[in-house]
């Protein structure tokens, strides 16, 4: 499991590409027959993809957590962007098909992952953080999600928002988890921009082609920094940053909070004539 650090929005004035990269930008989320994660220390969440081709694959605790077994004191949302998937845990199966959901609660000991079909392997992403409370196992299918549809043509941001693990959906400590989907012809994401000092949030970008690139718009209002960002790239953002973007074509992407309240609507709006 790799580590990223947290640090002040001060700092990430000075950085250069390489460095902004470095921080916040984490690449190749996938792996054939392995579990890729990384662990950040912005509210300790960690994320990162499954991808069981040929084996069964087990999510085992490493040093980073100091527990016995991974969601010991955690609880997780999976969302399956690959082929149909097996995930049993504690003996229990769930079959998970392309764009559904998982949200799996504190104390299961087990979690095992395989693919139906090896030629067409499942690829499940993944955001765990810390939880304080059990909460139920729920499968949750595309069609059980709540849609949100936002944005005008006219405007470049036609898109559906699903919410998977959220108060409306399914119970949690502190995860909330959904997708977007951007419409053909629509390319930006979340402008107007927002940020929330109450809660972190992670990006996964997908469903772009080879030589597709999103924008990612971050930091501070007044002085933003940018990230190109290919397919299955996944972006850190802490609370105190901006977290938007344009593509040069339309894209899908994961979304991942954490931190003090699960209101999804608890942001602080910036207005356009504020960015920098």
């Amino acid at each position: 499991m790799e580590n990223r650090y947290a640090n002040h929005p001060d700092d990430s004035k000075r950085y250069t590409t390489s460095e902004l990269r470095n921080h916040y930008l984490v690449e190749e989320n996938f792996k054939d027959d392995e579990i890729k994660l990384t662990y950040s220390h912005v509210d300790r969440i960690i994320f990162g993809g499954v991808k069981p081709v040929n084996q069964e694959l087990e999510l085992l605790a490493g040093k980073e957590m100091g527990v016995d077994y991974f969601l010991e004191r955690r609880e997780m949302g999976i969302i399956n962007i690959g082929g149909t998937a097996i995930i049993t845990i504690d003996g229990v199966e769930y079959e998970l098909n392309k764009r559904d959901g998982l949200y799996i609660g504190k104390g299961n000991k087990s979690l095992k992952f395989k693919s139906v079909n090896s030629e067409e392997p499942a690829k499940l992403y993944i955001n765990s953080v810390p939880a304080h409370k059990e909460y139920k196992t729920v499968k949750i299918d595309i069609n059980q999600a709540q849609p949100i549809k936002c944005g005008e043509a006219a405007n470049l941001n036609q898109r559906t928002i699903y919410q998977y693990v959220h108060p409306n959906v399914c119970e949690s400590c502190q995860l909330l988890m959904g997708m977007t989907i951007l419409e053909p012809g629509s390319a930006w994401n979340t402008m107007p921009c927002h940020t929330h000092e109450r809660r972190m949030e992670v990006y996964f970008y997908f469903d772009m082609q080879e030589n597709t690139r999103v924008i990612h718009l971050m930091g501070e209002a007044n002085e933003t920094r940018h990230l190109l960002v290919k397919n299955e790239d996944a972006i850190i953002s802490p609370s105190w940053s901006i977290h938007s973007g344009v593509g040069t074509s339309n894209y899908t992407f994961v979304w991942g909070m954490c931190g003090e309240n699960q209101t999804f609507t608890d942001m602080d709006n910036v207005a356009m004539d504020i960015l920098r």
